[in-house]
């Protein structure tokens, strides 16, 4: 397994930036999730007081207990009607130390007195957003350099929400994912395009791909205009949004978040706007929306296999007609060295870049 000093990405094993954690739905108020990533243990949970998600980290001060761990033998859950959250906080389920949101501990039942100011875990900036749940992780501590993407379609009627796919975990690299961003040379021999027009742009924090051609796995379909237009953004090191227009107009979302220092979790999903063209979806609308899903997933799986049965590539016999490779490494470096840095490795890849061969892209008709 390559890890990041395997690449020679920079001083920090694990990048800057927003991560999902979490599909929103594996949350509700009654028990807490063990989750693991960035090579670190946390306790996530939907407090039952107000709905807020919170991320802390996994170990209890006191004697190092697992916060979400418990499997309902402890008499703290027992107790608490199968859970240890408590109002927006979370009890330890061996001695009961109540931790809030805020990550200090503010009940100890056994004791009198004050509480140990340094009986405190970290807690983390979360969001929900899009139907996940992302924590902003930075090597330095700061808060965060970028906003996390919003979708308005999220909340437009009109649109058939995702049901995000769960593709587990993947011992690769993230490097290896990301350098798709850049992979003109793979279109056609992965995915069946016959490119007509691509460019990619890296500016600040955003790596930007635009393509257009015919796709044999999106819409190969009799009587569909066999054109698929994708604009395809990576917003920081881990959540990409890519609007597609072809079959249906569309936007798929890939997240992916390391796990250890050379694996990631990889969820995947597609919002579709409503097949009918009504301004409130169907259930007509849903089943085809949720048919274009699985075939999104089945294009999206063409790099998953690849991913899964090739060696690290950490140092790559790039041709020029592959695709700007080497910008997209200089962009990704960015996110795992510390912010003041930022600008060495912007200063060599920011642009926009054509591969020979291909005509620049245009402006897609809007989403």
């Amino acid at each position: 397994m390559a890890t990041s000093k395997d690449y020679r990405l920079g001083e920090y094993a694990f990048p800057r930036g927003w991560f999902m954690i979490a599909d929103a739905a594996e949350l509700d108020t009654h028990r807490p999730l063990a989750v693991r990533f960035f090579g670190k243990d946390f306790a996530l949970y939907r407090g039952r007081a107000t709905g807020k998600v919170v991320l802390l980290d996994a170990y209890c001060p006191h004697m190092k207990t697992h916060l979400a761990a418990s499997n309902g033998t402890s008499y703290v859950v027992r107790d608490g009607g199968g859970t240890n959250i408590e109002g927006d906080a979370i009890r330890c389920p061996y001695h009961a130390w109540r931790f809030g949101a805020d990550g200090k501990c503010d009940d100890i039942p056994y004791h009198q007195g004050p509480i140990p100011a340094n009986a405190c875990v970290k807690s983390w900036t979360v969001v929900e957003r899009m139907g996940a749940v992302w924590v902003w992780h930075d090597p330095e501590g700061s808060a965060p350099e970028w906003d996390l993407p919003s979708l308005p379609q999220w909340d437009d009627a009109g649109w058939v929400r995702w049901k995000i796919d769960h593709l587990g975990i993947l011992n690769q690299h993230p490097q290896e994912v990301c350098d798709n961003i850049a992979d003109y040379g793979h279109l056609n021999p992965i995915h069946g395009s016959i490119v007509e027009r691509y460019e990619n742009e890296f500016r600040g924090h955003t790596a930007v791909q635009r393509q257009s051609g015919p796709h044999r796995t999106l819409v190969g379909v009799a009587g569909v205009n066999p054109v698929l237009d994708t604009v395809t953004t990576y917003h920081g090191p881990g959540v990409l949004i890519s609007y597609l227009t072809g079959m249906f107009n569309s936007i798929m979302m890939i997240a992916h978040t390391p796990v250890e220092d050379g694996s990631i979790k990889v969820w995947h999903g597609l919002m579709v706007k409503s097949p009918s063209g009504s301004a409130k979806v169907s259930v007509t609308d849903v089943v085809a929306a949720r048919q274009f899903q699985a075939t999104a997933l089945e294009a999206f799986s063409q790099d998953f296999e690849i991913w899964q049965n090739k060696a690290p590539c950490t140092s790559g016999l790039f041709i020029p007609s592959d695709g700007p490779f080497m910008k997209a490494r200089l962009w990704y470096k960015q996110f795992y060295n510390p912010r003041a840095m930022r600008a060495e490795f912007l200063d060599q890849c920011e642009g926009t870049y054509v591969p020979k061969g291909v005509a620049p892209y245009s402006e897609p008709a809007a989403v």
